[in-house]
């Protein structure tokens, strides 16, 4: 452990259970609220979980409460900029005061970005993000006046509770990071209900982000007791119900835990944040080929581990025992295959792939890639040296490196 400083701050409030959701309005009286727009995606809307969560206003106000005065659904896939600036001249129009969030990763993040904006008078999320990484600290980072409840309808990103938001820009084709302490939601409401009809493939890679969430942060030089306590919980709950959350999606105790576990791994990595070589390429490879940020970790995290072994091997015998493997008499480097043969394993029993066949990722692209990952924010305090990532993104795709072209 660290004896250095270190910072660990629970800010939002986390509400969870079955049918959870009817909670909402009062928790927005109870933050001062008054007018509220609900946020999330033309998904959500044709699955009919928009109209489950706007009902519950339909039923309660009574004229003294918050009314919910809109409904945007017009968010995109990794949180785009333009989405998000839609969203903020959409929360204007209809002079929101309060913000509510329903949805996956990036609508989550997009709020996030709308209440940055309202905050602090922008119209172009862009403007708040010129080099790619906006971090703020406090002191100089104060909290944003603004009600903000987010509802995760996936159990992966953990972006309910994690101070980072994390927004595409379309011009730069990157990935672009606000870190903020008060950027999160006020409360977090974990209702597994609205979560059980989510696809299997979708429960499957949103889980395994969880699952990365948490072994990054477990193998960080920077990680505390606060943070391996929440990423080992993380990983034992992760292995004990991602399978039976992808073969049987009504389960509403596996959907708890998995929605549970996902805000556990967010906490445990926004606070160890360092060493993030998985992230760093993911969030590389989805910006360029626009690959689903909870898959391409999926992807990456076994090769990874096998491949970058001195940051996973000191608690490597931690890693085995909360994804439930034997470690007695092993020795580290025997544990560390186990893991990856355990992480491969599950991957393959919840149908993903290990690799990104079915992307059309050129033949060409190796030194776009390594500039884009060398680039990319995550890549700050633990940089990938070229042949490093030209080896992992042989094993992920057919690329070759040019010394065998």
């Amino acid at each position: 452990m660290i004896t250095t400083y270190s910072n660990f701050a629970l800010t939002t409030a986390i509400h969870s259970g079955s049918n959870t959701r009817a909670l909402i309005p009062d928790l927005f009286q109870g933050l001062g609220a008054k007018r509220v727009v609900l946020f999330s995606d033309k998904g959500l809307l044709d699955a009919g979980i928009v109209d489950k969560v706007a009902e519950i206003f339909q039923l309660t106000h009574n004229g003294m409460g918050p009314e919910l005065v809109g409904i945007f659904t017009d968010i995109q896939q990794d949180a785009g900029s333009e989405s998000v600036n839609k969203a903020i001249r959409y929360a204007r129009e209809m002079a929101a005061d309060s913000l509510l969030a329903l949805g996956g990763g990036s609508v989550l993040d997009t709020v996030k970005g709308v209440k940055f904006a309202l905050h602090h008078g922008l119209a172009d999320i862009k403007e708040a993000i010129p080099g790619g990484l906006a971090y703020y600290t406090w002191p100089e980072a104060q909290m944003m006046p603004i009600p903000h409840i987010a509802v995760p309808t996936t159990a992966g990103t953990g972006s309910e509770v994690s101070p980072i938001a994390v927004i595409y820009n379309e011009d730069k084709h990157v990935k672009t990071n606000i870190i903020h302490p008060f950027i999160a939601a006020n409360m977090a409401v974990l209702d597994p209900d609205l979560t059980t009809g989510l696809p299997p493939f979708i429960t499957a890679f949103t889980g395994f982000d969880a699952l990365t969430h948490a072994i990054e942060a477990l193998a960080s030089p920077t990680a505390t007791g606060f943070t391996d306590a929440y990423a080992l919980q993380t990983i034992r709950m992760f292995e004990k119900n991602i399978v039976e959350a992808v073969r049987n999606g009504q389960n509403v105790k596996a959907r708890m835990e998995m929605l549970q576990a996902s805000t556990m791994g967010i906490t445990a990595f926004s606070f160890a944040l360092n060493a993030i070589p998985v992230h760093n390429l993911a969030h590389a490879y989805g910006a360029l080929f626009r690959i689903p940020h909870g898959l391409a970790n999926a992807v990456f995290l076994p090769h990874v581990i096998e491949l970058v072994q001195d940051l996973y091997l000191p608690k490597i015998e931690e890693l085995a025992q909360a994804l439930n493997l034997h470690t007695r008499d092993k020795t580290p480097q025997t544990l560390l295959t186990d893991v990856v043969a355990k992480i491969r394993a599950l991957q393959a029993e919840v149908g993903l792939p290990n690799d990104f066949a079915s992307y059309e990722i050129p033949a060409d692209s190796m030194e776009t890639i390594v500039a884009a990952v060398q680039s990319d924010p995550a890549a700050l305090n633990f940089p990938l040296p070229a042949p490093l990532i030209e080896a992992i993104g042989q094993r992920v795709s057919s690329i070759k490196s040019p010394q065998q072209t």
